[in-house]
């Protein structure tokens, strides 16, 4: 669908599947969940010996049986510190200390002749105990980055879960108009998905961003780039997983004040014209912020029962200056509240149950100004402007509270059982409070070469959220898992529900925009009913969606880890998707079932060793059209133009003595009517879903360095999106002597892009459903344009150089070659900030996909990352974190000559030429150095709890520019002027303090 304001509404069953696996299939296995991680290992000629398995701090223990081939395996264990000891007849022959689980990781702890001194190495990542041997993980065929909370603290990163995620390699940083949000893989940035604690926490209605938590709460942090196993799906971007602290047998706390003084910010640059035109004065638009945090845990019953309770509270103020467009002073208070609490309790060693509840709530309070460029001034109060969970950029902040329970069972050595459930609840309410006329609609002057462009008293000057506005989910999963031999296996069901109810309207009920009458680059006229000589016209439009929506997630999967050998591991994975997308009226208006994604991965440790390990894997990756579809796409809304000559402005910036200059119209069909759930959506529509494939390599230098290389290549196989175009029916229509006169065609239709589709059409609007089954010849229009076979390709080579943690510093160095190309960024469309996932305006007729190959906005095809912190003495920690890019493709995007379906500048053409996606260059290179430092004063006590921190970002105060205007045509003085620039330079002042009690 077309919005060109850019503001546009801005199976097999589980049992018979693992039997199936199971005959197919005859070690080790390291299956494990999102949640928690193993430890496994070798005990020699000990079988039928003991292990126990204890966590140091809670207490927690289990003991298992070594099978006869001297093997043994303790799954879902919650991440922390254990101590692993074997015993045969009550006797100790061996024991390992301080053995670190990782999420998602398995731990060897083995005790045989072939075992480092030591006797431990993690496989995830990390080495333990002092072992020797290196830090290669041999069980995994993802790929993963795990930040522990340890890591977070000492590198410099602003307290995000994004700018975590930021670190791994092949993420970028999502167009800034989408907000806080990142790429993954060439992937657009509502494809990913994010998990607390085990439950998906992803913006219910737009798949755009999170439900958030305290940072310092957060214990780990896994950032899947690929390869991800069975258990994950909803996702073809990446995977963001992150595991919270909890209580144990030692009760502390801590308190903490971090400052981010406005004084101390680089002042960012304006934003002119490329023809040198002010277009924003940013002089005054800076920020300070202050942020609380503490937080306390123990044991309520020792080694049975632990509380962990954290909490962040940050006020953030500020000031801006608006455009010259609807120039506006705004002054800001925004305060987020974030907790997080967690009980966990040990009834047995054997059956645990676990708690979480979080809350991220966000209120923003804003006073808007009149602001006179010509005087560099403030001038009178037009309003207030109140905002809960509502103040991020397309709401990739979406708030909520959330609230998890878990429970684990080690029925058997062998069987483990996992059941959870959640939910979430977030609701977002504006309030506008105007001090003059409250009849104040949008107004945009978007005339060429006007000193003094017409505005309005508008607050907002775009769509603003309708009331109700809120989001709920509800989910479970239960997974089992059996070690049978070599094989590790592995199924669950995961199912979750999304609910929204959302829509938008513009402020005031109604859009102005006054444009220039005139030939744009030699094209005829654009609207013929305008009288000659008439130098300006002005069109309104009326913008009204609303409605509660529902998507409902099912899925099956199952998983074989299998040992083939000491040094091949291979893995087989199933999961068995089913999506159903619910509208405003409550009928199914797309249902999709056995959408089958296999994963398939293999690790051959070449040396028996862990010090280099050879991998592969491939695997298919689906994902859900996302709840906001509904909301206009198969729901009832209003979107209606109207061009009118005038002869005078009100004071409200409303033009005066309107003759119309033609009738109205409904883009898109949208006139206010519910529409037929079984006409909006293509007949059998293919579920989004993306192939993969990945090879790669890790291998140890010695003990304290490694490095390796991956290469991934990713392909869109099917992709939703929507269409707004006639001609293909009347083209059936005619070749299949069908009379649709009197037919109601819906103005959008989803679709499978660049494939055949059939569709139910209405042919009297009587409800007379007939199956027109439209062939690609069908979609070609008159002149030839035909629609392309869909395009989205990303391929990468990655390389790094690692460091591991010695006591003293850590660091870690990548960089990634890669391309991303193609016709289609997938669900959004950077090129115009469209807020539309899954209908944006891509594929809505053939001439839009004309020249739109090409590279794709999240293509940065050189990145340099690096990282780390080093110990300088007992004192002083110091870090860095360095990140160089190349920049961002430029388009030129401007008129058709022959502009059929009235889409405006909305082409890949700019002067009545072909301008190909991303011909235009790119943006310029970017370069990020942030650094930090923390000290540690002795004097405070041999604990030396008392932390003093400073951290500058930015420290070059870089500011390049990171998007820009693409339009290159609508008006043409806009063309290339900067959307967004790198984050000025600012600083970071803290101080905590921790406690035990």
């Amino acid at each position: 669908m077309n919005f060109t304001d850019r503001y546009r509404r801005t199976l097999w069953q589980p049992t018979a599947l693992a039997l199936a696996l199971s005959m197919g299939l005859s070690g080790v296995a390291m299956a494990q969940s999102n949640a928690s991680g193993v430890i496994f290992g070798n005990a020699g000629d000990a079988a039928g010996a003991t292990i126990h398995v204890e966590n140091v701090n809670t207490g927690q223990s289990r003991d298992i049986t070594v099978d006869n081939a001297g093997r043994y395996r303790a799954t879902s264990l919650p991440v922390g510190t254990y101590t692993v000891t074997l015993k045969r007849e009550g006797q100790v022959i061996g024991s390992r200390d301080n053995v670190q689980v990782r999420v998602g990781s398995g731990t060897d702890v083995s005790f045989d002749s072939s075992a480092s001194e030591a006797g431990a190495k993690t496989l995830g990542g990390v080495t333990v105990v002092g072992s020797a041997l290196p830090a290669i993980d041999v069980s995994s065929v993802d790929s993963r980055t795990t930040l522990t909370a340890e890591q977070l603290q000492k590198l410099p990163l602003a307290r995000d879960v994004t700018a975590a995620a930021l670190l791994a390699p092949g993420t970028v940083a999502g167009d800034a108009r989408y907000g806080n949000v990142a790429s993954f893989g060439g992937a657009s940035a509502s494809e990913n998905q994010y998990y607390i604690n085990g439950y998906a926490v992803t913006n219910a209605l737009t798949g755009i961003g999170f439900t958030s938590l305290p940072y310092d709460a957060i214990d780990q942090q896994q950032i899947y780039t690929g390869g991800y196993g069975a258990e994950y799906g909803r996702s073809t971007g990446g995977v963001i997983n992150v595991v919270t602290k909890r209580g144990d047998n030692n009760w502390k706390g801590g308190v903490g004040l971090h400052v981010i003084p406005s004084s101390l910010r680089a002042t960012p640059k304006n934003i002119r014209r490329t023809d040198g035109q002010l277009f924003q004065d940013r002089s005054e638009n800076t920020s300070s912020a202050t942020q609380y945090t503490g937080y306390l845990s123990g044991p309520v019953i020792k080694d049975k029962l632990f509380v962990y309770a954290a909490g962040d509270f940050t006020r953030t103020t500020g000031n801006n200056i608006s455009s010259i467009l609807a120039p506006q002073f705004t002054t800001e208070v925004s305060k987020a509240k974030k907790w997080l609490a967690k009980v966990d309790w040990n009834i047995t060693d054997n059956h645990i149950v676990e708690f979480t509840g979080l809350s991220d709530q966000t209120r923003t309070d804003r006073t808007v100004y009149k602001y006179s460029y010509a005087n560099e001034a403030r001038g009178n109060l037009i309003g207030g402007d109140k905002l809960e969970n509502a103040a991020s950029l397309a709401g990739s902040a979406p708030g909520g509270d959330v609230y998890i329970g878990k429970y684990t069972g080690y029925i058997t050595d062998n069987l483990t059982v996992n059941a959870l459930y959640g939910t979430s609840n977030s609701d977002h309410k504006r309030t506008l409070a105007y001090a003059g006329s409250p009849n104040c609609p949008w107004i945009t002057d978007s005339r060429t070469k006007i000193t003094s462009p017409i505005i309005g008293c508008g607050l907002v000057n775009g769509t603003v959220l309708g009331p109700g506005a809120k989001d709920k989910t509800h989910g479970w999963r239960f997974d089992v898992e059996y070690q049978l031999g070599s094989h590790d296996l592995r199924a669950g069901l995961d199912n979750q529900t999304l609910e929204s109810s959302a829509g938008n309207q513009y402020e005031g009920g109604y859009r102005w925009r006054y444009q220039n009458v005139r030939n744009v680059s030699g094209r005829p006229d654009i609207f013929p009913d305008v009288p000659p000589g008439t130098p300006y016209f002005v069109e309104q439009r009326i913008f009204i969606t609303g409605a509660s929506v529902k998507v409902e997630q099912e899925a099956q999967f199952i998983e074989d880890h299998w040992q083939i050998n000491d040094r091949w591991m291979g893995y087989l994975g199933l999961r068995n998707e089913q999506f159903k997308n619910i509208n405003g009226a409550g009928d199914v208006y797309v249902k999709q079932r056995h959408q089958l994604a296999p994963r398939l991965g293999a690790t051959w440790d070449v040396f028996g060793d862990s010090s280099f390990k050879v991998y592969a894997n491939a695997g298919r990756y689906h994902l859900a059209i996302p709840s906001n579809v509904a909301i206009r796409g198969a729901s009832a809304s209003l979107y209606s133009s109207q061009y009118f000559t005038y002869n005078g402005v009100g004071p409200n910036g409303e033009p005066l003595n309107l003759v119309p200059a033609g009738s109205k119209i409904y883009l898109n069909g949208e006139d206010g009517t519910d529409l037929n759930p079984k006409t909006v959506a293509a007949q059998g529509i293919k579920a989004y879903y993306q192939d993969e494939y990945i090879l790669g390599f890790d291998k140890a230098l010695n003990s304290d360095w490694s490095f390796g290389a991956k290469a991934t290549m990713r392909k869109l196989k099917s992709s939703i999106d929507d269409f707004c175009d006639s001609r293909p029916f009347e083209k059936y229509a005619a070749r299949n002597n069908i009379d649709i006169t009197n037919a109601s065609i819906p103005g959008c239709y989803l679709f499978n892009p660049g494939v055949p589709n059939t569709f139910m059409v209405d042919v009297d609007g009587q409800g007379t459903l007939v199956p027109f089954k439209l062939t690609m010849e069908d979609f070609t229009t008159p002149a030839g344009v035909k629609f392309p076979p869909l395009k989205r390709k990303y391929y990468s080579m990655e390389l790094y150089l690692e460091h591991h943690f010695d006591e003293r510093w850590f660091a870690r160095l990548d960089y990634t070659f890669s391309r991303s190309y193609g016709n289609s960024e997938g669900q959004l469309k950077s090129d115009i900030g469209q807020l539309d996932p899954s209908v944006t305006q891509d594929w809505d007729a053939p001439e839009i996909m004309q020249y739109a190959n090409g590279p794709l906005p999240n293509d940065r095809t050189h990145q340099l990352k690096a990282y780390g912190f080093f110990q300088v003495n007992k004192e002083w920690l110091v870090g860095a974190n360095v990140a160089i890019a190349s920049g961002r493709p430029k388009n030129c995007i401007g008129f058709d000559p022959v502009d059929a379906i009235q889409y405006g500048a909305s082409y890949f053409e700019c002067n009545n030429q072909p301008a190909p996606r991303g011909s235009r260059g790119r943006l310029p290179w970017t370069l990020k150095l942030d650094l930090n430092a923390q000290y540690r004063p002795l004097w405070a006590g041999p604990g030396q709890n008392l932390a003093f921190s400073a951290t500058v970002f930015n420290l070059f105060n870089s500011q390049k520019t990171t998007s820009q205007v693409d339009g290159g045509e609508d008006p043409a003085n806009d063309y290339q002027r900067p959307l967004s620039f790198q984050t000025p330079r600012y600083l970071q002042l803290g101080v905590s303090y921790d406690f035990s009690m």
